[in-house]
């Protein structure tokens, strides 16, 4: 008689209702773990929650587990767009990234039911299977960051990690090796308790089955450790230990610059109506009250403005052109500062530089600039769903074509313009491009008090750790914060309020490696998820029934 082979029971599944209640609780717990409860230990036990709603199901019914959860979640998560938008932005963007959680979780279904045939052994079902699951996670958050219209990269699983301990991770591996580390351990946990629950299927007796796959369970010492309850906690706890303890990037810094950012505290939303001017001197006083408050000039190298921190373009306002001159010239430093230019019938999102006598020495335009709000693609196409809201874009902005550094004081700055930090090739660019600090200038005065800064605070937080960069976050009305290249927080002021920060901050020249490997880490992971699905796919069909 042919050996029993261990073939990883697929056809158990949770029932489709208990799967979708699951998925919902997921996506709520995802939220959770992100600002502003910051709850981060929840993303991996979210992670194993949802991968268990997949488990024995096909594509479409994988599909609308992905779905539920992308809904609990990105409905949850980005809340405070109905702000100012209402309902139906809100509902249009999170149905965009609800549909790319049910493609990608469709997929990850696929991948959970076959890859345990196509790789029967024990090191495929526990680590092969964990790495395809986590590959596809990555491809599916990298394309839904990119695409359509520049994509969205909010939600990720890293920025759940931002103010956890895994932080420490992203300086190695970037936003996209934690997500894929992350989702690696969850596809873990999942086998592992698959394997405690295994049981053999009728199909898994068949001639077929045995004649092809044999006896797989091992016979080694090692092997025989999974075979056990505790075997199987201690290899979880293990592998979860590595990725705890992992040493953090030492993130090396070298000289000072002493930086002056300012938060006006002034309303710069889009629908409030202020007089043109009041935006910008409330960061004029506000300058004059930081850096001569006690009746002693404050000494420094530098100061910057948020986004829309100069609401009169100095390049088309002489009175803005004269007065950021004579604060240049005041202090004795250049200023960096966020406005609307306007070359010929272009207008774009702009940071520029200011030294007193010169003017306008360096400029950043905002490379991407955020589509249905600072631009409105295919209007034509989008008018008749909604023209009224369509209408309120009433000026596309240019995206940029110039790189994001200045040479600022014998320093290379570079500028991260609101979202802009959410965009990885950006980053990666800047520090290929030499920038030993990085300024990243927003205006979320459309938000209110809701928790859309602190999600912005998160990744402007992560990219400190990931780049190995002093981060200065300043926005028009918070949160404003100076973040070190360990991811500690030195210096932060109240929200809706005129305040700053004037700190001495550290400057860096070293490369992280996440910084050095770039996007090819991403592709790496994308590729073992698609690639291993395809194998999966083919080589884990279920044999015919004689």
């Amino acid at each position: 008689m042919l050996p029993t082979p261990q073939v990883l029971r697929t056809d158990s599944r949770l029932p489709l209702w208990l799967a979708v209640l699951l998925a919902f609780a997921a996506g709520i717990a995802f939220d959770a773990s992100t600002p502003d409860r910051s709850w981060w230990m929840l993303a991996p036990v979210a992670l194993v929650a949802l991968f268990a709603a997949l488990v024995g199901r096909g594509f479409w019914s994988g599909a609308l587990v992905g779905l539920v959860a992308g809904g609990a979640f990105w409905l949850t998560h980005i809340e405070w767009l109905t702000l100012y938008l209402g309902p139906l932005p809100w509902a249009a963007l999170a149905g965009v990234m609800m549909l790319w959680w049910g493609l990608g979780l469709g997929l990850t279904a696929l991948a959970l039911d076959r890859g345990p045939r196509a790789w029967p052994t024990r090191f495929g079902r526990l680590v092969l299977v964990p790495a395809v699951v986590a590959g596809l996670w990555v491809a599916r958050e990298g394309i839904q960051s990119t695409w359509p219209y520049g994509g969205f990269a909010w939600g990720r699983l890293a920025i759940a990690q931002a103010n956890g301990e895994l932080a420490q991770l992203v300086a190695w591996v970037g936003a996209a090796g934690v997500g894929f580390l992350l989702a690696f351990l969850g596809a873990f946990a999942l086998q592992l308790g698959r394997e405690g629950l295994d049981r053999q299927p009728a199909w898994a007796q068949s001639p077929f089955v045995q004649q092809s796959f044999g006896r797989v369970r091992s016979s080694s010492r090692v092997g025989r450790l999974f075979d056990t309850g505790l075997g199987r906690v201690t290899a979880l706890v293990g592998a979860t230990a590595i990725l705890l303890v992992f040493p953090a990037w030492p993130a090396p810094t070298a000289d000072e610059l002493k930086v002056a950012a300012i938060q006006g505290g002034a309303d710069a939303s889009l629908f409030t109506e202020v007089r043109q001017g009041e935006v910008m001197q409330a960061h004029i006083d506000e300058t004059v009250r930081a850096l001569e408050g006690d009746g002693v000039i404050e000494d420094v190298d530098l100061v910057v403005w948020p986004e829309n921190g100069a609401d009169l373009d100095p390049l088309r306002s002489e009175a803005s052109s004269r007065v950021l001159n004579s604060l240049a010239e005041r202090y004795d430093a250049p200023f960096v500062v966020g406005t609307i230019t306007a070359r010929g019938d272009d207008f774009y999102n702009t940071s520029l530089v200011w030294e007193a006598g010169v003017g306008v020495t360096d400029w950043y335009d905002k490379a991407h600039p955020v589509p249905f709000a600072e631009y409105m693609p295919d209007r034509a196409f989008w008018r008749p769903f909604a023209p009224d809201l369509i209408d309120l874009v009433s000026r596309d902005y240019t995206a940029g074509t110039r790189d994001a550094v200045f040479d600022v004081a014998g320093t290379v700055v570079s500028s991260a313009i609101c979202f802009d930090i959410s965009d990885d090739q950006l980053m990666y660019e800047m520090i290929g491009d030499g920038s030993q600090l990085i300024l990243a200038q927003t205006n979320n005065a459309d938000f209110g008090h809701t928790d859309e800064s602190l999600q912005q605070l998160a990744i402007a937080r992560m990219r400190a750790v990931e780049t190995g960069r002093t981060v200065v976050n300043i926005s028009t009305v918070g949160t404003s914060a100076i973040i070190l290249p360990d991811g500690t927080i030195e210096d932060q002021v109240p929200t809706w309020r005129a305040e700053s920060m004037v700190d001495s901050v550290p400057l860096a020249t070293a490369i992280t490696p996440a910084s050095a490997a770039g996007r090819q880490l991403e592709w790496l992971a994308a590729g073992i998820g698609l690639a291993g699905l395809g194998v999966a796919l083919w080589f884990g069909r279920r044999p015919k029934r004689s």
